[in-house]
């Protein structure tokens, strides 16, 4: 594990809710269960709810196919102004019944708005976002630096193919029957 892989990680504190809702383009992640091991043009967008929770509907394309889950996020502690969100998801997609809670912690987000790094406690899954499709390598250097920082083992990070432009989600075919959710439960 990298430096700081035992202590907690630093999160951002003070996080404008208004400004950091909207789309945000993955451009890389930590491998994992839950999303396709060959998705492109994975975003996510967020939608500030009238309670204050976050909508959020996460898509990615695979095989020509748009997959997307849609969960619900809120502040782990609403008394507190670190960037610590709970995210809730009902899985499968296609019959959600079964509730899944991940942590969703913003690590670091530029002035702008417009990169971020994200993780949580346990180190197993980071992303890094940005408002575009495509960030600097200097920018990128300095996400995997503060990722390093926190403990992250950086070189499991993967680069996510995005198009310019990226695609509409009405434009292609979805996968309605949630292949996508099952095929990853077998690392596919």
């Amino acid at each position: 594990m990298g430096n700081g892989g035992s202590r907690e990680m630093s999160v951002v504190h003070g996080l404008d809710l208004e400004r950091y809702v909207g789309r945000w383009y993955e451009i890389a992640s930590m491998p994992s269960f839950f999303q396709p091991s060959n998705g492109q043009n994975t975003r996510a967008t967020y939608a500030l709810n009238a309670d204050n929770t976050v909508h959020v509907l996460n898509e990615t394309w695979s095989a020509g196919k748009r997959s997307f889950i849609e969960g619900t996020a809120y502040k782990a502690d609403p008394n507190n102004d670190e960037a610590k969100f709970k995210v809730k998801f009902y899985l499968p997609p296609f019959l959600p019944v079964i509730p899944v809670l991940g942590n969703y912690w913003v690590l670091y987000l530029d002035a702008d708005y417009s990169y971020a790094l994200v993780g949580e406690p346990s180190r197993k899954y980071l992303w890094i976002l940005s408002r575009k499709t495509q960030i600097s390598d200097a920018t990128f250097n300095l996400l995997l630096e503060k990722a390093k920082e926190e403990g992250y083992e950086v070189e499991k990070l993967h680069k996510t193919p995005q198009t310019d432009p990226p695609p509409s989600s009405d434009a292609t075919p979805t996968d309605k029957q949630g292949i996508w959710w099952i095929k990853s439960l077998f690392g596919k």
